[in-house]
């Protein structure tokens, strides 16, 4: 099947899920078809901050209908926070949306985990993943500690590069969740964060990103319609 992917929000997100996918694709020895569009990350950004969700969707509709002319099938949103508008995008989406939070609801069941910390930006985290998350209480980190998660996340996300100070925020973050507010794992709310976590935290992790990536590969594998 040919996929679509809105990428551009932000560029180490989109690198991250392009190269999962060839890794998967290199693995199985089966070939990858496609389409990458750029989506605009202040525009992005400043929807996100107002929770004006209706003009986002109506922005990933328009960037969904030309994924649609170059032929793809179905389509994926390479953010977690691109996801807060996902109930308004459905309905007027040309493509059907490989949504990433059947994908995390399954994992966290089969992991059976019942309390997770979440870490994001402070969209994801305050409303616990648009509130979506149905297997596990979701517990956030508070005051300061959530703005500065926020902050760095959304510093690292406009650059595509990651701070060793930015890092040890998140790991303080996390290790606060699961240490002292009993969590037994942490959520990884947004994909760029994963790049801090590419050494040992101290702490489990579920990723949300490197989950929805399988899941776009395992939609990708099947028959199209054409």
């Amino acid at each position: 099947m040919h996929i679509g992917l809105i990428g551009g929000i932000g560029p180490a997100a989109t690198e991250y899920y392009y190269r999962r996918l060839i890794d998967r694709n290199a693995t199985a020895g089966t070939a990858l078809d496609l389409t990458i569009v750029h989506g605009n990350m202040q525009e992005f950004i400043a929807n996100l901050s107002r929770g004006d969700s209706r003009q986002q969707a109506a922005v990933f509709a328009g960037l969904i209908r030309r994924l649609a002319a170059a032929g793809a099938e179905a389509v994926g949103i390479t953010s977690m926070s691109g996801h807060f508008c996902i109930a308004e995008l459905e309905p007027i989406s040309s493509l059907p949306i490989i949504n990433a939070i059947p994908a995390v609801n399954a994992a966290i069941r089969q992991r059976k985990l019942k309390r997770l910390g979440i870490l994001g930006t402070r969209t994801v985290m305050l409303n616990k993943v648009y509130g979506s998350i149905t297997e596990a209480e979701i517990v956030a980190p508070d005051g300061e500690m959530l703005e500065q998660v926020h902050k760095n996340y959304v510093e690292l996300a406009i650059t595509g590069r990651l701070r060793e100070e930015q890092r040890q925020v998140f790991f303080a973050a996390g290790q606060y969740l699961c240490k002292e507010q009993g969590t037994e794992a942490v959520i990884l709310g947004g994909t760029d964060i994963g790049l801090a976590f590419d050494r040992e935290c101290g702490f489990p992790v579920v990723n949300c990103a490197e989950l929805h990536a399988d899941s776009i590969w395992e939609w990708s594998m099947r028959k199209t319609d054409k």
